[in-house]
């Protein structure tokens, strides 16, 4: 998909989401479709409605004057494109709520809010508070992730400097990026490595300095069937792995207990007022001392020493910012 389509279908759901009353289609082509003819606004717009429908969001078609019958208006009720509300299980819970830590994107919440400015700028009559059910979340602090994002989306080839581990020389690379996907902890870009001719993974946090584009948009495509996670399974090298063992305050650390390899149940721990389990685990270091600390005193580390360390290093460092 185009930036440029992307663009003007976030612009068309933002104008059917925050309106109060339902919008008529003329109102629409002026404002979102300027320039284009009676024939290519009938199929764009079409196109559109269907994509944006496929995607699940509910388009609605009404009268703008319920008292005469005139041109149809379309709107997207806040409170059926909203969640209903959620029973979940402590565990499912734990995962909903790691989940939204993670997507907490800049750019995405830089285009909702220029499209919001258009609108605003063209006469709508803005509800930004319905914007909070599709407020986007990404965390990415590598300082290529937009241009990789950008060029996937546009299907625009790059370049770059890339360091390769261990290794002080710094390469020129060239890439038809396919997609970014994070994968053990990390963020990688996927696609095809037109100096080499085959396909390849680069980690993004080794690109050194900003990608650039340098091709035309749409100057290749994305082969047939391509799975990028499993491309960047096969491709990346295999996470580092240790035995890891918490102490886990009976009830809590759900999202710990799923990817146990052994629990015992009523062991001793820190205190005396609640019973603990003993965890084990098999899991990369990267992003674990974070996942702990998450849990506040529910987890305590046995081992290794060097997570046990750096988690108490974290501790005692938030608590002499708090002082």
């Amino acid at each position: 998909m185009s930036v440029r389509k992307s663009e003007r279908l976030l612009n068309l759901l933002i104008m059917l989401l925050v309106q109060r009353t339902y919008v008529s289609k003329a109102r629409i082509r002026s404002i979102l479709y300027p320039g284009a003819n009676d024939e290519a606004f009938e199929k764009m717009f079409e196109r559109d409605k269907e994509e944006l429908r496929s995607l699940g969001v509910p388009i609605e078609v009404g009268s703008i004057d319920p008292l005469f019958e005139d041109e149809p208006g379309y709107r997207i009720p806040a409170d059926e494109f909203a969640l209903p509300a959620i029973d979940l299980l402590p565990d499912e819970a734990a995962v909903v709520g790691l989940a939204t830590r993670v997507w907490q994107h800049a750019r995405l919440a830089e285009a909702t809010t220029e499209a919001v400015r258009k609108l605003t700028a063209l006469g709508v009559d803005v509800d930004v508070s319905a914007l909070d059910i599709v407020e986007p979340r990404l965390s990415a602090d590598e300082p290529s992730f937009d241009v990789f994002w950008e060029a996937t989306q546009e299907r625009t080839p790059v370049a770059f400097d890339y360091a390769r581990p261990g290794q002080d020389q710094v390469a020129t690379r060239h890439l038809q990026p396919w997609g970014v996907v994070r994968y053990a902890g990390r963020w990688y870009v996927v696609g095809h490595d037109t100096d080499r001719g085959e396909e390849r993974v680069f980690r993004l946090s080794r690109v050194q300095g900003q990608a650039r584009k340098t091709g035309r948009p749409g100057s290749y495509e994305v082969p047939a069937g391509t799975d990028i996670r499993e491309v960047a399974r096969r491709l990346a090298p295999a996470p580092v792995t240790e035995e890891v063992v918490l102490l886990v305050r009976a009830g809590a650390g759900h999202l710990l207990r799923r990817g146990a390899t052994a629990v015992q149940p009523g062991v001793p721990g820190p205190d005396d007022r609640t019973a603990w389990d003993r965890l084990t685990l098999t899991r990369g270091a990267l992003g674990l001392a974070d996942e702990i600390l998450g849990h506040g005193p529910d987890v305590y580390v046995e081992s290794p020493p060097a997570l046990r360390e750096a988690v108490v290093a974290r501790l005692a460092a938030a608590v002499g910012e708090s002082a």
